[in-house]
């Protein structure tokens, strides 16, 4: 992977698989986006489509701030001043950067301290786990600058993670979920002191995994949204043969037959 400019990167070692570790880094503002810092992490997260050696990923933030959102001055001023077109190709953008973190096949955990807002808490809710701290206040605050709460996929995927009512007082009001609320909702995955440990804990296990299958999980979890049961079922019969195919599958099944732990390559 190309080293990024607009956040730090970083691959963890010491497991059967790897762990790459996004960490957005201008603690001094609380970590916001510029359009630039937008437009690399989609291309890197598209990027990372084709990286075999990373076999999931860890988002976080410097300074004990996970996100702010787009940035007041870099982001939110130059768009009072620009065209439709223009502002829909910004739109657009933040919006593939959500569908970049969706599609590409590794587990993505977050790992979320103090202000995760705006945009910031929007990349919280496209990763598939979230560990915070008691610290965490998530703020989906569009309409406190006068937008729609229905920005990067909000209106499709909050309801989801927390139900119709809790994400329709979040989004009309702007205000701060707490880290209790947070969890007591569904939508952190546990709290903890140490955020970034319990995510990379989670993200090692994940990595140690059968990595096609994880891949698979991911795609059927985004897929089976838009789908019925009876059509959920058999896209996952198909889904789980394909899997049944694979030598992970084989590893496990000899490791259960001789009593020991399976040690899964990927393939």
């Amino acid at each position: 992977m190309k080293e990024p400019k607009h956040f730090l990167w970083r691959v963890a070692d010491g497991t059967a698989g790897k762990v790459g570790v996004i960490t957005l880094n201008r603690p001094e503002k609380k970590n916001p986006l510029t359009f630039e810092s937008y437009a690399e992490l989609r291309d890197f997260f598209r990027d990372l489509r084709n990286d075999e050696s990373v076999k999931s990923i860890v988002v976080t933030g410097a300074g004990g701030n996970f996100c702010s959102g787009g940035d007041v001055h870099e982001i939110i001023g130059p768009l009072t001043k620009m065209a439709m077109p223009e502002l829909l190709a910004f739109t657009r953008m933040t919006g593939d950067l959500v569908k970049a973190m969706r599609h590409c096949p590794q587990p993505v955990v977050a790992a979320v301290e103090g202000v995760c807002a705006g945009a910031g808490a929007l990349i919280a809710l496209a990763s598939d786990l979230r560990y915070a701290a008691p610290s965490a206040k998530t703020a989906f605050l569009f309409v406190r600058v006068g937008l729609a709460g229905a920005d990067m996929g909000a209106c499709a995927m909050l309801p989801r993670v927390i139900g119709q009512g809790r994400a329709s007082e979040l989004l009309y009001t702007g205000r701060s979920m707490t880290a209790d609320e947070g969890l007591a909702w569904g939508f952190f995955n546990g709290l903890s002191a140490s955020p970034l440990g319990i995510a990379m804990e989670k993200a090692k296990e994940i990595a140690e995994g059968p990595t096609f299958a994880h891949a698979v999980t991911k795609k059927m979890l985004h897929q089976e949204w838009n789908a019925g049961v009876d059509e959920a079922i058999e896209m996952e019969a198909q889904a789980q043969a394909i899997c049944m195919q694979t030598k992970d599958f084989r590893r496990a099944y000899e490791a259960f037959a001789a009593k020991q732990k399976p040690k899964f390559e990927g393939n």
